[in-house]
Parts: structure tokens; sequence; C-alpha cells
């Protein structure tokens, strides 16, 4: 009877641990957007409107940005004329939406309300990743680099308000990617993916100031700022999240993730970091500025690496694009 006993308590005890360990996840699959079985190909960057609960995602070779009413999951419109859609900025003072078309060389500008092309911004080839600075309103953009043959690339600077390009920078090394700014300062870190390293520049200056070199890891893609405990984060695709010291420019240490990411964000709230690799969500909490707990893996979706963290909806979405015979959707996780 003892014997009985204590192994139904051996039970208990495991499946309570089991369950802890369940409900410890940091996201939950709450739904999946589905989408047409004629949207193939990659996705790049999400964007959102929290005032009319607006959802924009960027299928690269559909060219067209999608547009979704997050409560009802439902694809409201879908935006045409754009070549190669890659990153999107949402004003929602002043109902626009900027996107970068990287075929076209520009950033179009479109009315959010009914969504008429209002006027485009020339730039190079391959306008992609952008930054934006909300206090001055100047949207950053990287372009040009090894589509137009050219061993330099250029941040373009566009004063969104008016529309119109105000400064281009050139920077050695045709492939950029990410960029962070800082509130406090002028200063910009950009992933420098052809040179291996961050270029870090002074806004007010518009240059380049210093250059960290990425050793830790291989392919610095995607990029998240902790400002107040001066960290930067720079997920790299061979399998590494390096953290940086944005006082000193050194690497402190490498987070280990699944290869393949693409994106990568800092919640200051929860002081979580999420890196949307390929198939799987990696999750580490940071514990204080120099330790961070791994808290989960969580499975998306082959090629699932475009991702977008909105902390006032408690939601995490990432898009998969078609494989197989499945067609491409959007996952919606909630934040746990």
């Amino acid at each position: 009877m003892k014997k009985r006993f204590l192994i139904l308590t051996m039970i208990l005890a495991v499946l309570e641990v089991a369950g802890q360990a369940q409900d410890a996840t940091p996201l939950k699959l709450l739904e999946t957007f589905k989408l047409s079985p004629d949207i193939k190909g990659n996705f790049d960057h999400f964007a959102i409107d929290l005032k009319t609960n607006r959802l924009f995602a960027t299928p690269e070779g559909y060219k067209a940005v999608l547009v979704f009413d997050v409560q009802s999951g439902k694809l409201i419109h879908t935006i045409r004329g754009i070549e190669k859609p890659h990153a999107i900025l949402c004003r929602e003072d002043l109902h626009r939406l900027y996107v970068t078309d990287g075929e076209a060389g520009e950033l179009k500008i479109f009315d959010s309300t009914n969504y008429a092309l209002v006027s485009y911004v020339k730039l190079l080839l391959d306008a992609d990743s952008i930054g934006y600075d909300r206090e001055t309103k100047l949207l950053y953009i990287d372009n040009g680099g090894g589509d137009v043959h050219e061993t330099y690339s250029m941040i373009s600077i566009v004063e969104t308000t008016a529309g119109k390009k105000v400064a281009d920078m050139k920077v050695d090394g045709d492939t950029l990617e990410a960029m962070r700014l800082e509130r406090s300062s002028s200063r910009m870190y950009v992933n420098n993916k052809a040179k291996g390293q961050v270029e870090v520049i002074d806004r007010n200056k518009r240059e380049i100031v210093e250059s960290w070199p990425v050793t830790k890891s291989k392919t610095n893609v995607a990029m998240a700022l902790d400002e107040p405990n001066h960290r930067l984060f720079v997920a790299c695709r061979g399998g590494d999240i390096v953290v940086f010291d944005t006082t000193t420019g050194k690497e402190l240490m490498a987070l280990p993730i699944t290869k393949g990411v693409d994106d990568l964000v800092y919640d200051a709230g929860s002081r979580r970091l999420y890196a949307s690799a390929d198939g799987n969500v990696e999750v580490y909490e940071q514990t204080d500025p120099d330790q961070y707990k791994p808290l989960g893996k969580v499975p998306t979706g082959p090629l699932g690496r475009t991702s977008l963290l909105v902390p006032a909806l408690k939601r995490y979405f990432v898009a998969v694009p078609q494989h197989g015979t499945e067609s491409a959707g959007i996952l919606v996780f909630e934040v746990l």
C-alpha cells in the first residue's frame, strides 16, 4: 500500500512539473491568418496601426502589401503597385504609409485611409531597411550596394511630413541590414553585413564615428536595443545573438539561437528578447544587463522568420511562407 502511494505521489509530482513547464511557455498560438495559395515567397517586415487595428505585411514576391483586420483576422485590402515591398512605416498622425520598394528603388507613400499612392521618393535599387526618428520625423533608409554594382551603400534621409529626401550618407559595404536609433543621443547603429561589423553613426554630423567588429558569430542581420542599460543586441544567421556594451563597443557574450534569424526585438516592459529564425522563435529573459535566461523555443514553420511584437496587444505575429502543399499564413501568438 505504501509503495503504491509512493508511486502515485511520484507520478503526480512529474505531472505537476510537466504542467508547470507547459504553462511557462513564453508564447501561445491563438490562431493563423490563412493566405491564398498564390501568395508565394518570403515576407520581409510588418507594421501595425493600433488606432484602427490593422496589420500590414509584405510578401516580397506578391508585389503588394497585405492589410489585415487584427481582431477578425480577415484580409481587408491589398495595396498593389509595389514591385518588391520591404519595410513599412505607419504614421498614424498623418494617415500615411511609407513602403520601401527594392525593385523600383523608391520609397512609396500611401494614404492609409483609402490606400491611394500619394507620392514617392526616388532612391537607389534595393531600398530596404528603415530607422525612424520620432522627434525629427526623419526616416533613414538603406539602399544601393550590390544591386547597383557598387561596393558601397547609401543611407538616405527622408523628411516624412514633406515626403522629401534631405540627404544621403555613403557607407562602405555592399549590404546593410537592420538599424536602431537612440532617443537620448544622436547615435544610430547599423548592421554592415558585408563588413561583419556594426557602424555607429552620428545623426547630427551624418557620419560614421565608430565601427565595431562582430567576432562572436557570423552574418549580422537583425538588431535590437536596450538603451537605458546600454546594451545592443545583434542577431546573426550563424545562430547567435551577440550582446554589445554601447558605452565601450565591446562584445560581452553570444546567446545561442536557431540559425537563419531575420527579426529581433527587445521588449523593455518584460525584459525579453524575441528572435525569429528559420522555424523557431527563441525567447530570452534579461535578469540583469549581463545575465540572460532562455525561456523557450517556440516552433513556427519553415522560413517563418519575419515577426512583429505588439506589447500593447500582448501579441506576437510571425509570417510563414508557403511550403510544400501548405499555403502561407500569419501566426498570431499570445505573449504569456
